[in-house]
């Protein structure tokens, strides 16, 4: 878990500033990501960081990309339960305190958090 930033920290530049993806090639690991981070891993031949393709103006998505999109969101579904069970703490949300402290707070949730789901 990375330290905590002020809320108006977009969560990619929270990414780069944390050199998320220097750490994952590091540890020999990769992530899935959602549309949010696209342009976060510009490493054509071995990238860590898998996003889904975004649709534009002059390009659609073809049904092969549709089908990868859907596959991604499907790994990523436990992930985004796991966020979906922190927003149920309220009280996450009137934390007013210096973001270090913030940071090992939730640090020690998460640590709850994971006991009490393996128990």
């Amino acid at each position: 878990m990375s330290a905590a930033k002020p809320g108006r920290s977009s969560e990619i530049t929270a990414a780069r500033h944390n050199k998320i993806t220097g750490h994952l090639r590091a540890a020999g690991l990769g992530a899935l990501a959602d549309l949010g981070f696209v342009g976060l891993d510009d490493e054509p031949d071995g990238p860590v960081v898998i996003t889904g393709r975004k649709a534009t103006r002059n390009h659609r998505l073809t049904d092969a990309e549709k089908e990868a999109n859907r596959l991604l969101n499907r790994e990523r579904a436990a992930v985004e339960h796991g966020f979906a069970n922190l927003k149920s703490w309220r009280f996450l949300t009137k934390i007013r305190m210096n973001a270090r402290h913030a940071t090992t707070l939730l640090r020690a949730l998460l640590v709850l958090a994971n006991t009490e789901i393996h128990r």
